[in-house]
């Protein structure tokens, strides 16, 4: 028996601003956007459309989840954003906007910079070591 993850969720405040985000900005490619009726759609980004895992966008509803969003994983690096190629994918972000909120690091695991998101969630990009 094989398991694995292959979606999580991601609270977001607006589906068409977060499309637009990970499309646009992170440059993800839009896997799914299916309306559902009631204000609902199933939206699935992920870096490459065959990659896994993969982001299901979820509008948030009522005061628990619009609380959680920005704060996912309690303000820790909760995403690992993995590159081959660290030095381009850097240069490639940084003229998207992305914030980043230290300089390239190298650890002996890989190259790494943390960024902040949209919603100020915070993500390392990384290549790691060979």
């Amino acid at each position: 028996m094989t398991l694995s993850i292959s979606l999580f969720s991601y609270l977001v405040d607006d589906y068409d601003r977060a499309i637009q985000y990970f499309t646009g900005v992170l440059g993800f490619e839009l896997v799914e956007d299916t309306d559902r009726g009631g204000d609902k759609r199933w939206v699935v980004v992920a870096p490459e459309r065959n990659s896994s895992p993969r982001l299901l966008i979820a509008q948030a509803v009522g005061e628990r989840q619009i609380g959680a969003i920005g704060n996912q994983f309690g303000g820790r690096v909760g995403l690992f954003l993995e590159t081959d190629d660290f030095n381009k994918t850097y240069k490639k972000l940084l003229a998207n906007g992305i914030n980043f909120t230290e300089e390239p690091r190298h650890e002996s695991y890989g190259t790494v910079a943390v960024f902040e998101d949209l919603y100020d969630t915070r993500w390392d990009l990384i290549e790691y070591a060979k």
